[in-house]
Parts: structure tokens; C-alpha cells; sequence
């Protein structure tokens, strides 16, 4: 379990590497302050779990969530360091490994393209450039396997 562990952290280190290494233009913004920092990627956030929360298809592991709002606060607070540290802001995340969190969920390929879809229409909502989800987009695939079926 813990190669397993290291060995996804290790892949979602060279995506993100990967990802920095694109030919940067001087006046390029890193991928948090193009999310609009601390307070875009904190209202994105609350965007995407009310999107989570008013999508039928995925909505039932969400809604019973609103009954705990200490937890879910909590959930945000997670994705908004996870969102910023793996966006190039400040690092700090206090949450659990992916495959840790989503332990016996058994999130499907179709449940977790929800979620993507659900986060891409709340970046076209915010506004976010095209290159600027292209990247999320990317992040996100790469934690597809840490997630699915787990």
C-alpha cells in the first residue's frame, strides 16, 4: 500500500512538473493567481459544490452532506488548499491522500466525469481562460485513478 501511495504521489508530482515546464511567457500568471487566488478558488469552490449538490446524477453523495456543516466545511476547506497547492499558491494541504479520502466511495468513471463536467462549467462560470482549464483539466485527470472505484 505504501509503494502504491508513493507511487501516485510520484505521478502526481510529474504531471504537475510536466505541466511547469511548458514554454512560460515572462508576464505568464501561475495557475492560482489565473483562478484568481485565495478568494477565486474559494468561491469556485463553493460554486462547484453547489453544482455537485444540484447535479441528479451525482447529487445523493452530496445532499446528505448539507446536514453536517462542520464536515463540510471541512470538505471545502480541504479542496480549496488542495485546489491552491496543486495550482501553484501557497502549499499547506491538510487532508488526506485521494485514495485515502475516497476509500470506499466506489466512484465511478461516470460519477467522476460529473465531477469534471461540473468543474468545467463552474471555470466557464468564473470566467477562466481556455488555457486555464486545459490545465485543471489536466490535474484532475491525473488524480482520476486515486479516485475511481476506490
Amino acid at each position: 500500500m505504501k509503494k502504491l501511495l508513493s507511487l501516485t504521489f510520484l505521478l502526481f508530482a510529474m504531471t504537475l512538473a510536466l505541466m511547469a515546464q511548458k514554454p512560460v511567457k515572462v508576464d505568464e500568471a501561475s495557475l492560482y493567481d489565473r483562478l484568481g487566488g485565495e478568494a477565486g478558488i474559494t468561491k469556485i469552490v463553493d460554486d462547484i459544490v453547489e453544482a455537485h449538490m444540484n447535479n441528479p446524477a451525482i447529487q445523493e453523495r452530496f445532499i446528505p452532506i448539507l446536514d453536517q456543516p462542520d464536515h463540510l466545511a471541512e470538505i471545502k476547506k480541504h479542496t480549496i488548499e488542495f485546489f491552491s497547492a496543486g495550482s501553484g499558491g501557497p502549499p499547506g494541504y491538510s487532508g488526506k491522500d485521494m485514495i485515502t479520502t475516497h476509500q470506499g466511495m466506489n466512484i465511478s468513471p461516470a460519477d467522476y466525469m460529473c465531477v469534471i463536467d461540473d468543474v468545467l462549467m463552474v471555470l466557464d462560470k468564473h470566467k477562466i481562460d481556455e488555457e486555464s482549464k486545459k490545465d485543471v483539466l489536466a490535474i484532475l485527470w491525473s488524480l482520476k485513478g486515486m479516485i475511481i472505484e476506490k
